[in-house]
């Protein structure tokens, strides 16, 4: 089955392409390269020993997704990754986040429709609960207006698939709402590789573990949780991978229970920004260099996952520990830099 994923050659993207060329899927990369490295190619082809398709497009370009399709007709399935996904950034420019995030989930449902068929599994995230009333997170909780534009995009995506899906019976869609994704392939072959200064605080810690940031931020020490620091939910990207695969089979195998459906990824546990800083430390052996400073405009005080749901009509359960996600992430860092 040939299989769209947009944003491939993304840190998420990449590992899911990894999964779906493990598991026979033939895959079919679109990236615009604004936050990726065509060099990630090699890695995957390194690791599957197959080289995806990829096809350098911005699908905010309207003209070049319908020459895509055009070509492509034979789409069975979308994975969408594409989009902008920094919180600050998106405080600071709210109209890159609207138009990079909201006119290309348009522009392919509506490939799809024209199709009349598809699956489509959607990248959303725990961004769309704002600051939930009860932790563990379940998928019932209600969604808040969001804390930052980013979080509004994931929205307002949901929405978007699911009046789409109302309509158009025969595209089938999931979206994964996935907590923080972290660490690298064990080949080291693959890993997070942020352009400029990291939006996200695995790769600011183990850049300040490898000497190129001179300093670690650690934003506010005075939230109402067990040492102050902000709590989430951190998932090795592996395990995140394989829920993409896990719930693309269940719409090709028509298991789903409905045409849209919505399932929490993560590991149901949370940790702080210093139990994290904690645990990097003990697998890495580094002493880090952090500074505690005020708080951030868009951050909530804890998400973490009740998984249950995914668990037990996915059959995927996390299976990494944080300390094994920040031990592959330090790994790859090291190599990057060797």
């Amino acid at each position: 089955m040939k299989i769209l994923v947009t944003g491939g050659l993304g840190f998420i993207g990449s590992h899911v392409v990894v999964e779906l060329q493990n598991q026979g899927f033939e895959v079919i990369i679109i990236d615009n390269l604004s936050n990726s490295s065509e060099d990630v190619l090699v890695g995957i082809e390194s690791i599957t020993r197959k080289r995806p398709v990829f096809k350098n497009i911005d699908l905010r370009d309207k003209t070049s997704v319908l020459s895509f399709f055009k070509e492509y007709n034979d789409i069975d399935g979308v994975i969408h990754f594409a989009a902008s996904k920094a919180v600050g950034e998106s405080v600071e420019n709210p109209l890159l986040y609207y138009e990079n995030n909201l006119n290309t989930l348009v522009y392919l449902l509506q490939e799809l429709q024209k199709k009349g068929n598809g699956s489509f599994i959607f990248s959303s995230s725990c961004t769309v609960y704002g600051q939930a009333d009860d932790m563990p997170i379940t998928e019932s909780a209600p969604v808040k207006p969001a804390e930052s534009p980013y979080g509004n995009t994931k929205q307002i995506g949901e929405e978007i698939i699911r009046d789409t899906c109302k309509v158009s019976k025969d595209i089938k869609a999931i979206a994964l709402r996935y907590f923080n994704p972290i660490g690298a392939h064990e080949s080291v072959k693959i890993g997070e590789l942020p352009i400029g200064i990291p939006q996200n605080l695995i790769p600011y810690i183990t850049q300040t573990a490898i000497g190129l940031r001179e300093q670690l931020s650690v934003f506010g020490d005075d939230y109402p949780t067990h040492d102050g620091t902000c709590i989430r939910d951190y998932i090795h990207v592996v395990d995140l991978a394989k829920a993409h695969v896990v719930a693309l089979k269940r719409l090709i195998e028509n298991k789903n229970k409905s045409n849209y459906e919505v399932f929490n990824i993560g590991t149901g546990t949370g940790s702080s920004v210093l139990d994290v800083i904690k645990g990097f430390e003990k697998v890495s052996d580094q002493k880090l260099n952090y500074k505690i400073v005020s708080r951030r405009e868009g951050d909530v005080i804890s998400a973490f996952a009740d998984t249950a749901k995914a668990n037990t009509e996915l059959g995927w359960t996390a299976k990494s520990t944080l300390e094994e996600a920040l031990k592959s992430a330090w790994d790859w860092e090291q190599k990057i830099r060797s």
